[in-house]
């Protein structure tokens, strides 16, 4: 079976100005690797506009905040000029475009994987989610794409539990807030600490259903493999998870300029196998992928590609 990959020329028009670390060139640098022949047997298909995305977004999101969202997007059309949400958070003319079609990008990879219609799908889209808050845009994110994404799969599916599993270097406080009283759904993440966003200690569970493996500034494979078996794998085991979603953060490499992790592309590789093996002792070999971080582009780009390509291994 086929792995799917979902994208856009929309998000390179989510204009988040100079200097900005989460810049229109990252979907550039993706889009070049994954140009090469040896990734002509991907599905392709664009991350749509679709009709339902409003109500997806409202199952995780109060309407407060994408009523918010859509004012901020019009004010930004009028002035002819970007606004920040926050000091990390920009919205530009092609903002609300880029977020509706991030989420709809999960949507459709939850539609297509649920139904067996491909094997896996990876998400390059942009903003990125994990980091939103349910009445709350920060961290470069407006919508929790991932946990849109799952609980999407639950309603329209009728998949029992779904399992987000974060590598970013970044915790995502967003999706750990939103699943944080929801037993059916399960929040599995490495990240440095301390680092933004200050969250993600080893004590927030949730009610068990949240599991946070911190790892520490200079930590390198080694020891990120082994908190991701003993902290992840173990209770996503326990779990059983329907659909494993990945928030695939890759700024945890040695060469991001955000983060202070030592991983190299065959760390990605290696976790990506890992949630392979998950997926298919559990989930029928179900996993939608969505980007997340990643901001030095030579390794954003070499570790999506190891990234997509285990994707269409374990899927094939």
């Amino acid at each position: 079976m086929a792995t799917l990959l979902l994208t856009h020329p929309a998000f390179v028009e989510h204009d988040t100005g100079p200097g900005h670390p989460e810049q229109p060139d990252r979907m550039r640098a993706i889009d070049k690797v994954l140009a090469h022949e040896s990734y002509n047997a991907l599905m392709r298909t664009e991350a749509p506009l679709r009709l339902d995305v409003e109500e997806a977004i409202l199952r995780v999101h109060p309407s407060d905040h994408l009523v918010r969202i859509k004012g901020t997007s019009e004010i930004v059309k009028k002035r002819e000029a970007s606004l920040h949400l926050d000091g990390d958070t920009v919205m530009s003319r092609g903002t609300l475009e880029a977020a509706l079609r991030a989420v709809g990008a999960g949507l459709e990879a939850v539609d297509e994987v649920m139904t067996g219609r491909v094997a896996n799908a990876f998400c390059q889209v942009r903003p990125p989610g994990h980091h939103a808050e349910s009445d709350r845009a920060m961290g470069f994110c407006l919508f929790s794409n991932a946990a849109i994404a799952a609980t999407y799969a639950r309603a329209r599916h009728g998949a029992e539990r779904v399992a987000v599993v974060d590598f970013d270097v970044h915790h995502g406080n967003g999706t750990q807030d939103i699943f944080w009283s929801d037993k059916d759904l399960f929040y599995g993440s490495t990240h440095q600490m301390p680092l933004f966003p200050g969250t993600g200690e080893l004590s927030e569970t949730g009610v068990g259903n949240i599991w946070n493996a911190p790892l520490r500034e200079g930590d390198a494979g080694e020891t990120f493999r082994e908190a991701f078996t003993s902290r992840i794998l173990g209770p996503l085991h326990n779990f059983g998870p329907d659909l494993i979603v990945i928030s695939a953060g890759f700024d945890a490499h040695k060469r991001d300029p955000l983060g202070g992790l030592r991983l190299v592309e065959t760390d990605f590789m290696w976790a990506t196998e890992a949630l392979g093996k998950a997926a298919e002792r559990h989930a029928h070999g179900r996993i939608v992928s969505m980007l997340e971080g990643g901001y030095d582009l030579e390794a954003l780009a070499k570790s999506v590609a190891v990234h997509v390509r285990t994707l269409m291994d374990i899927g094939s």
